[in-house]
């Protein structure tokens, strides 16, 4: 029976070594690498441009080029990116290698030299690099000395405090309490430490306002503090609150902040309410001075008439007979009834016998035919 073969010691050494040496991928060129920024040249003055290369980065990642005054590799941007020439930077997007090449304009930041060319990345994981560069006929002035002995670090996640009120709803600034735990890991005691609060509408930076917080941190300590943050009236959108100790950046806190609703609600009542007041206002002028005519009454339609009847006609009035009965149609001059009353018109007889009598006048002394 024949025994298994054995490895030789330089097949097991040429094994090992397959093992230990890593698969080629796109990320090797950086795993082991840091990020590094080279450039064309190193001074130049304001209006010209020079080319800013680097490789050891992330690939596919979004890159923020700026040129930053007081600021060294060694202690980086001491004012924060409020000492770079922000209107001047570029972007631009590493390839599958982590590496990048973009020109860039030189501009004087608003503050003195030294001057370096900063970039870091925009999205996902922090990493930065920079590279000196001196802009010709720009001041320069030294650092501001380095604070030994007391040194802040933030120990816990930061967090915001608070809630929107109902002013708020209606464009109130809106405000938190920022709320974060400190330690000092340095050797002396800091006493009465003044944070820098930053907050950041979306992709601008941050504005800063100086906050003190009153207490003593022994080394090796650690304190609670709690700091104001408020924006500005009516604001809304993707805010991010950023904290900063001894030019050093200590954490960020993203804030979302709600659209002030009550502020589009009274802008539409308004557009409503308004036109409606002056349409009254103008109606009422117009009736005003426009001519008053004389007075008349409007014809009543037909259906609106009184319906009380109508009052009835007076009876005719009747002349009394003045007329005396010798002088009466009744009655002739020589006749035998001369000396007899007429009845009166309305005491006669209306039966049909009335009608017959005869009238044939007799003459006196004649009598009639028999």
């Amino acid at each position: 029976m024949r025994g298994k073969p054995r490895m030789t010691a330089p097949a097991l050494a040429a094994l090992l070594l397959l093992l230990l040496l890593p698969l080629p991928s796109a990320g090797t060129a950086f795993a082991a690498d840091k990020p590094v920024v080279k450039l064309s040249e190193a001074q130049a003055g304001t209006g010209g441009s020079i080319t800013v290369s680097g490789s050891g980065w992330r690939p596919r990642t979004l890159l923020m080029l700026l040129l930053c005054g007081q600021a060294t590799p060694a202690r980086g941007v001491i004012g924060g990116t409020n000492s770079c020439a922000n209107a001047d930077g570029r972007a631009v997007t590493t390839d599958a290698d982590g590496r990048f090449s973009r020109t860039l304009p030189v501009a004087e930041p608003p503050v003195p030299c030294p001057c370096v060319v900063h970039v870091a990345t925009a999205t996902g994981a922090k990493a930065q690099a920079d590279a000196v560069f001196q802009v010709a006929g720009h001041p320069v002035e030294p650092l501001p000395e380095q604070t030994t002995g007391g040194r802040l670090s933030v120990l816990s996640d930061t967090r915001l405090d608070g809630s929107d009120g109902l002013l708020t709803w209606f464009g109130a600034p809106p405000d938190r309490t920022l709320v974060f735990t400190v330690g000092n890991v340095g050797t002396a005691a800091v006493e009465n430490p003044v944070f820098q609060v930053g907050t950041a509408h979306g992709v601008f930076s941050p504005q800063w306002d100086e906050r003190q917080w009153h207490g003593t941190i022994d080394p090796g300590g650690k304190a609670r503090v709690e700091l104001p943050v408020e924006l500005g009236a009516g604001a809304h959108g993707d805010y991010t609150v950023s904290l900063k100790y001894g030019g050093k950046v200590l954490a960020e806190q993203p804030w979302g902040v709600g659209r002030p609703w009550g502020v589009t609600l009274f802008w539409i009542l308004l557009c409503v309410v308004v036109p409606t007041a002056l349409f009254r206002i103008g109606m009422a002028v117009v009736d005003r001075v426009r001519p008053r005519h004389a007075a008349r009454r409007p014809a009543r339609a037909p259906w609106r008439r009184s319906r009380t009847s109508a009052p009835a006609p007076a009876p005719p009035t009747t002349t009394p007979n003045t007329t005396l009965p010798w002088f009466g149609p009744d009655t002739g001059p020589g006749t035998a009834a001369a000396g007899r009353l007429s009845a009166p018109h309305e005491e006669r007889s209306t039966s049909p016998e009335s009608h017959t009598t005869d009238t044939t006048p007799t003459t006196p002394g004649r009598k009639g035919n028999t």
